[in-house]
């Protein structure tokens, strides 16, 4: 398949090298959030990146809501954290293979999406050493075998490529059986008090839908969130394919796990945004 299969890049560092041990840990994780209940059609996730032993128990509680369902195609919005570029780098045909087998891209919402906005591009070549997209997949294989993926990678996360990707994005799901992910971690290496303080403000962002405000917030602060983009691209589309209220499932941070160092932590985030029918 030559460069239209990518291979995984952090199986064995990030998440566990093995099928069985990544089902493990991933089912271990699962099995802690337990079930979680929300009211309402699920259009989109906003889900952690980091790796699986620090953010897996927050990604759960997003995850967890498609255990039982039909496979769907997810389009995955993740920010760059190594290539640099302008736009939204897509990987429009193949397949993503990691350690549970491969996840096929839907080449028709692929096709879609770069014919509904020119900000998004075909070029795999950003994706290949990129952990943030990748890191969803553990989660997406293991709770939805059979589901079909759209990666999508922000280069400068822009107000002005935010919103045409949030345009394409709703353009190209409407009346798609599809579900969004923006895949993002919060603020970065603050002692765990500020952390929680500054990290309230964007969840607050999220929990009211307040794309403007978090879009804001990214023009006018540092280190809110690696993937703001990301978020406030997949807010504006969930908004405009229906979803009218958004539910905080799990906040947690870096310190909450390992060797417990609260003085430099991450914040991880899990929340579904849905629509009332």
């Amino acid at each position: 398949m030559g460069d239209t299969l990518r291979r995984a890049a952090f199986a064995g560092s990030w998440y566990p090298l093995t099928a069985s041990a990544i089902a493990a840990e991933v089912d271990r994780y699962l099995e802690a959030a337990g079930p979680v209940a929300v009211a309402g059609r699920l259009v989109g996730l906003v889900s952690p990146h980091a790796g699986l032993h620090y953010s897996g128990p927050v990604a759960a509680y997003g995850y967890s809501l498609l255990r039982g369902r039909e496979p769907v195609s997810v389009v995955l919005v993740g920010p760059s954290h190594r290539a640099a570029f302008e736009g939204v780098a897509l990987h429009a045909r193949g397949a993503w293979e990691t350690p549970l087998g491969c996840a096929a891209i839907d080449e028709e919402l692929a096709q879609a999406l770069l014919a509904a906005a020119p900000v998004v591009f075909d070029d795999p070549g950003p994706h290949r050493d990129e952990h943030s997209l990748e890191m969803q997949l553990p989660f997406l294989q293991r709770v939805m075998p059979g589901l079909r993926i759209v990666p999508l990678l922000m280069g400068t996360q822009a107000r002005d490529e935010v919103d045409a990707l949030a345009v394409a994005l709703a353009k190209a799901a409407a009346a798609r059986n599809v579900l969004l992910v923006a895949s993002s971690d919060l603020s970065h290496y603050q002692p765990a008090a500020v952390a929680s303080r500054l990290d309230a403000e964007v969840i607050e962002d999220v929990r009211g839908l307040a794309a403007e405000a978090l879009m804001h917030r990214l023009e006018t602060r540092d280190n809110v969130a690696c993937g703001g983009g990301p978020m406030v691209a997949v807010l504006k589309a969930a908004c405009a394919l229906g979803a009218d209220h958004a539910s905080v499932l799990r906040y947690a941070d870096s310190g909450d796990v390992g060797e417990r160092d609260k003085t430099h932590v991450v914040g991880y985030l899990a929340a579904a945004l849905l629509a009332a029918s």
